[in-house]
C-alpha cells in the first residue's frame, strides 16, 4: 500500500541524513520539494536521481489534492524542505492532515532540526520546554511575547538574522534585561556559535556583531522571584 513519507533533510552539514532516509529517498515515485533548486544540491549529491515537484506555502493548497490522489493510486511519495523536518516551521502540515482524513498513511522519519540542538547546548532545563517558531512579525507580536513572559519553561524561538536584535530588544523589555539567553546560530555548519548572555548583554554583543546566518534563540523560562503571586499560589496548592 502506498503512502506518504515525510523526510527530514540536513540543516546545513549534509553528513547529517539517515541511512534511512536515503533509502527511502531512492525507492519512492516522486518527491515534493519545498525548493527544487535547493532541493537537487541535496539529492545530486546523495545520487538521487527522482522527479521533483514543487510543494510550498503558496502552492500547497492547490497541490494537496493531487498528490494524495496519486498516493491513493498506488504511488509514494516523499516530502521535504529546504532544510530540517517538514511541518516544523515548513509546509507539510496541510498535505499530512489531508492525506490522514483521506486514510493514506503516513510514515515521518526522525532526522535533523534545528530546535533541539539549540536547546540542549543553551544550558537551559530541556525536560519540558515551549517551541514557538518564528513569531508573528506584527499583529499579536506584542501580545505573544508578554505571554511568553510568565513562561515557566525553556522557550524556543526561530528568527531571522534581519530582526535578530528587534527580537532580542522585544524579549528583554517584557522579560527584563537579565534574563539569560542563549542565541545559537548557523547550526552545524562552519561558523556555528552559541552566544549565552542575559538579554541587555546578548543585545550589545550583535550591535557589535551584525547576525549573519540562520538563528535560534532560547529564553530561560521565568523564575519564582518573578512569577505573580497567582503563580506561587497555584505551586503551594499542588
Amino acid at each position: 500500500m502506498a503512502k506518504l513519507y515525510i523526510v527530514p533533510t540536513p540543516i546545513g552539514n549534509l553528513e547529517d541524513i539517515t541511512l534511512r532516509a536515503i533509502r527511502i529517498l531512492k525507492e519512492v515515485d516522486f518527491i515534493l520539494a519545498e525548493d527544487t533548486r535547493t532541493s537537487s544540491v541535496l539529492l545530486h549529491h546523495l545520487q538521487i536521481d527522482k522527479p521533483l515537484r514543487s510543494h510550498h506555502k503558496f502552492n500547497e493548497h492547490a497541490t494537496v489534492a493531487a498528490v494524495a490522489s496519486a498516493i491513493e493510486a498506488g504511488r509514494n511519495v516523499a516530502l521535504i524542505s529546504d532544510a530540517g523536518t517538514p511541518g516544523i516551521s515548513d509546509p507539510g502540515f496541510l498535505l499530512v492532515r489531508t492525506c490522514i482524513e483521506q486514510g493514506i498513511e503516513v510514515e515521518t522519519l526522525p532526522g535533523a532540526t534545528a530546535c533541539i540542538p539549540a536547546l540542549v547546548q543553551s544550558g537551559f532545563p530541556c525536560d519540558r520546554f515551549c517551541f514557538e517558531g518564528f513569531l508573528p512579525q506584527k499583529k499579536g507580536r506584542a501580545k505573544r511575547i508578554a505571554e511568553l513572559a510568565e513562561e515557566r519553561r525553556t522557550i524556543v524561538l526561530y528568527e531571522s538574522p534581519f530582526r535578530v536584535i528587534k527580537c532580542l530588544e522585544q524579549l528583554a523589555a517584557a522579560m527584563g534585561a537579565e534574563r539569560r539567553v542563549a542565541v545559537v546560530r548557523e547550526i552545524t555548519k562552519r561558523f556555528e556559535e552559541c552566544v549565552r548572555l542575559p538579554l541587555g548583554e546578548a543585545i550589545q554583543h550583535f550591535k557589535a556583531h551584525p547576525p549573519k546566518g540562520e538563528f535560534v534563540i532560547v529564553v530561560e523560562g521565568c523564575e519564582r522571584s518573578h512569577r505573580t503571586a497567582t503563580d506561587e499560589k497555584e505551586d503551594d496548592d499542588e
